[in-house]
């Protein structure tokens, strides 16, 4: 496994497409030129590589200062469980190791609670002092 923060190349347009779809969210696959296109603004993306397959991407959004964002983790289903996602969340948050908050937003389902806790994160409601997050989501 060969994990890299190398930008995407052209080249990799239709494999990260294929592994958004491979994870089910299709609604960033919806418009391709506007996935490809969030992904070059991005601070930092990483990949992983099984030979000459995708079969992983994080990336995260920051300002270098004061806030990073968590966008986007995602690893194939047959290549998870292998330490994968651990991996790619470590190699973005390390540029971004020194901004005050690092902020995510996922799915409410116990397996993303039980991954996000063992790499550090606390869901905004259980830390102290007490926070909230909110979020406004386009159709």
């Amino acid at each position: 496994m060969h994990l890299t923060t190398r930008p995407l190349a052209p080249d990799d347009r239709a494999q990260v497409i294929a592994l958004y779809d491979a994870v089910g969210w299709g609604a960033y696959t919806a418009d391709p030129g506007r996935l490809i296109r969030a992904l070059a603004g991005s601070a930092v993306v990483a990949t992983a590589w099984d030979g000459g397959e995708l079969v992983g991407l994080a990336r995260v959004l920051s300002d270098g200062e004061t806030i990073a964002y968590l966008q986007d983790i995602l690893v194939q289903p047959d290549h998870q469980r292998r330490g994968i996602g651990a991996r790619l969340l470590q190699t973005v948050l390390e540029p971004v190791a020194q901004v005050r908050q690092t902020v995510l937003l996922t799915d409410d389902e116990p397996g993303q609670r039980a991954f996000y806790e063992s790499m550090g994160f606390t869901e905004a409601h259980d830390h102290s002092p007490g926070m909230r997050s909110f979020v406004r989501l386009q159709p």
